[in-house]
């Protein structure tokens, strides 16, 4: 790749990546691409700028607008390409492993009978337990929460009531997911970033983000589940009191 790019025109470069010359320009104006070699009033481009454009584009398809990429590989060369993009799909990896169902409208009210009219499942779709796909279809993200509601329903516990939990739950999870989120950037990613991003510390970022995943997931269990046991002793040891 790097014989076949070495003295690329911006026409050569816009064919070789699949982009106009407008935006390799607009990119080489915000800074995200370094100026090309300028020999006899003409500007070549070379390997370099082949991989830093398909990682501009790489980052994109993934979410990151324009502000994000400068800052995230604006102290970064062309041979740091790899790095920054394999941090940034560590960063992107949702942190589920569980795949998502798709159901349809009469599965849907299978599930959950008459309870399941437009109002419930509207509030379904804000806490994010179904997502609509349209012509009657829904998405199912997490299907485990999907039959611990259904575990709850054969209990007599109604979807309104589990609707409560699930939005109470998700506030929970919200806060717990921002303090290790914190812990991360606090602890990993700014030190790391006040030494300069050197290249070969790339990798010990990846290593930290990926490691804090099955970390802060077994955290949380681990807490909840001590605090379960202390809930459920405190409250039945009243009911139980009351029984006497």
């Amino acid at each position: 790749m790097a014989e076949a790019t070495a003295e690329l025109t911006i026409d050569a470069l816009a064919r070789e990546t699949g982009m106009t010359v407008r935006n390799i320009r607009a990119h080489q104006s915000r800074g995200l691409l370094p100026p090309p070699e300028v020999r006899a009033r003409t500007g070549y481009y070379g390997a370099e700028h082949v991989a830093r454009l398909k990682l501009i584009q790489e980052l994109q398809a993934s979410g990151y607008n324009l502000a994000a990429i400068k800052d995230l590989i604006a102290r970064t060369d062309g041979s740091a390409a790899e790095e920054v993009l394999g941090f940034a799909r560590v960063l992107l990896a949702p942190f589920e492993q569980e795949s998502p169902e798709v159901i349809d409208a009469a599965e849907l009210a299978e599930r959950y009978g008459p309870e399941g009219d437009a109002k419930l499942l509207a509030r379904a779709e804000k806490v994010g337990l179904i997502v609509s796909l349209g012509a009657g279809r829904y998405e199912v993200p997490s299907p485990t929460v999907m039959r611990a509601g259904e575990e709850l329903a054969s209990l007599g516990v109604p979807l309104a009531k589990q609707l409560d939990v699930l939005e109470s739950l998700g506030r929970h999870a919200g806060s717990v997911s921002e303090t290790f989120v914190r812990l991360f950037i606090e602890q990993v990613w700014k030190p790391f970033d006040r030494a300069g991003q050197p290249d070969e510390d790339w990798p010990k970022v990846c290593e930290s983000l990926e490691r804090l995943r099955p970390l802060a997931s077994d955290t949380l269990v681990a807490i909840f589940q001590v605090h379960m046991t202390r809930a459920v002793e405190k409250a039945f040891g009243r009911e139980l009191e009351r029984r006497r």
